[in-house]
């Protein structure tokens, strides 16, 4: 068994302003891609042996009723005030003694192993994080127990991670691959999409 259990923190959009680069496909399809990707990264979280908990934070009711379903905790962003204090208020309602991290909620092609991988190379008493494929941003930042997250998302946020302290942590492509436009979903199809993506794609064919 993992030696830390861990808590995860899933921030979800409001639907109707989540992915604007998959307009494409239309309003609908991209909120129901949108949707789907944050229930394949909840069903994948979940299945993790190391995982204990899921928290998704979100104002969308849809998304919540749904993410609800899937198993997950669903609270309000009661902060109202960005990415980051959003984070900061779902950790803190995580079961105190587990590990905390924050997942991105358009990882499609994540399986349990690749969270299982990267959680357990997180060092004892720090912090790692996962950048994504662009090699800028973040797609997981998790605190060993006792530890403050301390999330800074936004532009540049691999490298304001790393100065901060955490540690980048090696992963598997799926949980790089975050999902933002049609080039991407492509990609993520390559690698292999849960069960919620795949249906919506083949919607769209």
């Amino acid at each position: 068994m993992p030696a830390v259990a861990w808590g995860l923190v899933v921030p979800v959009k409001r639907l109707e302003l989540a992915k604007t680069r998959l307009s494409a496909y239309g309003d609908t399809a991209r909120e129901d891609l949108a949707l789907a990707f944050a229930l394949d990264v909840v069903s994948a979280a979940l299945a993790a042996d190391a995982v204990e908990g899921v928290l998704v934070v979100t104002d969308d009711e849809r998304a919540g009723r749904a993410l609800a379903a899937a198993g997950a905790r669903v609270v309000a962003d009661t902060p109202d005030a960005g990415l980051n204090p959003a984070l900061e208020h779902g950790a803190a309602l995580l079961a105190p003694g587990w590990g905390t991290a924050t997942l991105s909620a358009d990882l499609p092609a994540l399986r349990p192993d690749d969270l299982d991988q990267a959680l357990a190379a997180v060092p004892a008493g720090g912090r790692g994080f996962v950048a994504d494929t662009a090699g800028s941003g973040t797609t997981l930042l998790a605190a060993a127990p006792g530890v403050p997250l301390g999330p800074a998302y936004g532009s540049g946020s691999r490298a304001v991670h790393l100065a901060s302290g955490a540690v980048e942590l090696p992963a598997a492509p799926g949980l790089q691959l975050d999902v933002d436009t049609p080039a991407d979903l492509a990609l993520a199809l390559r690698l292999g999409v849960g069960s919620a993506t795949a249906a919506v794609v083949r919607r769209l064919a």
